[in-house]
């Protein structure tokens, strides 16, 4: 069974008020699930908006990450509530956190992203975290959302640091599947990596200007937020697993293990594991073409204000038994890493992290 997209998208500038009548047909007693003060308005109006629908609707936060904590109590006020559905708004490990709970219950899940920052909104997976941000697993679940609800003047509101965010998450679609699904005979695997390699285009050319001139460039910002909250969730809807995920987000998995005080947003840490992915391709595939993409990708992560090396992450990988921990996670049996068609070891990730943060890349 493969779930390659939600059943119904909605997206632009009036997408929320347009999904209402369908939303109002699906459900009578929602859940509104959501968690950052920051989105408060946007969730009140969410809210506010279903209660003139005439629905019986709830509210409630996460209090941490998508965790079992979370997951387990909100299950519980489901329960208690009798709410027949889930409406999460917010980014995303709020809308991770609704589909699995959704999936757990049986209960249809709306997705309604207030950040270009993932393409969780889309996908029939969750990633669980512990309370504290640690990646533990991923699930696949039996379906994409029900509704996605891609509103254009909610994601306007959104930091401009999720939309650079999104876009290193995005791009990293293309150099995960392209190494690791390149010799699947599979067509629908094939298509998927040519659309990652559009959309890799698209950031490239548009993902500074979106960033930048913001709304201004209406036409590059709207390419950009669609393409990190939606295409890229296609890519892995219709490419399966193989084109979701490799050393770029297995070194994220293992970054995340290390708690630091400042948190970073998901697509932040998996831009420097893709420049470090790509740095593993040169050292272990006689890749000659990977220190040109990293080139090019650093021009673009700095214009964004990414971070480019673990260091910027706030964590030091020669102390406290780092280097040797995210090693250790990197490289477990069942992470993404080995989805590489070469074999990486331990001590190849040590070395080629050491040489990295050592040498301090710059273009």
């Amino acid at each position: 069974m493969q779930s390659i997209s939600p059943e119904t998208i909605f997206r632009g500038n009036d997408a929320w008020e347009k999904s209402l009548p369908h939303i109002s047909r699906l459900t009578k007693s929602p859940l509104v699930l959501g968690r950052s003060i920051h989105t408060h308005n946007l969730k009140k109006k969410i809210f506010l908006d279903l209660k003139n629908q005439r629905l019986n609707v709830d509210s409630e936060n996460l209090n941490f990450d998508c965790c079992y904590e979370d997951i387990s109590r909100i299950k519980n006020i489901i329960l208690k509530n009798k709410n027949d559905s889930i409406i999460a708004a917010g980014g995303g490990k709020v809308l991770d956190s609704g589909k699995y709970i959704a999936d757990c219950l049986s209960i249809p899940c709306i997705t309604v992203p207030l950040s270009a920052s993932t393409c969780a909104g889309w996908t029939a997976l969750s990633n669980i975290y512990t309370k504290n941000g640690q990646f533990i697993k991923d699930v696949s679940l039996r379906a994409c959302p029900k509704i996605l609800v891609f509103d254009h003047k909610f994601i306007q509101t959104a930091p401009s640091r999720t939309l650079a965010s999104g876009i290193a998450d995005a791009l990293a679609k293309w150099y995960e599947s392209s190494i690791t699904s390149s010799k699947i005979d599979d067509g629908l695997v094939q298509q998927a990596i040519q659309i990652s390699r559009v959309l890799r285009d698209q950031l490239l050319i548009d993902g500074e200007k979106a960033f930048k001139g913001e709304f201004d460039n209406y036409l590059s910002w709207r390419n950009t937020i669609e393409a990190c909250g939606l295409t890229a969730g296609l890519v892995g809807g219709i490419g399966g697993e193989k084109c979701r995920t490799a050393a770029a987000h297995a070194i994220h998995n293992a970054i995340t293990q290390i708690i630091i005080p400042n948190k970073f947003l998901h697509g932040e840490i998996v831009g420097v594991g893709l420049l470090l992915q790509l740095r593993l391709e040169a050292m272990k595939n006689n890749n000659k073409l990977a220190d040109q993409s990293i080139k090019q990708l650093l021009v673009l992560m700095k214009e964004l204000n990414l971070p480019t090396t673990i260091s910027e992450l706030g964590i030091n990988v020669f102390e406290n038994d780092n280097l040797e921990k995210i090693a250790n996670f990197t490289c477990r049996e069942k992470s993404e890493i080995h989805f590489l068609p070469f074999e990486i070891n331990k001590q190849d990730v040590i070395e080629v992290i050491a040489n990295f943060e050592k040498q301090k890349i710059r273009t």
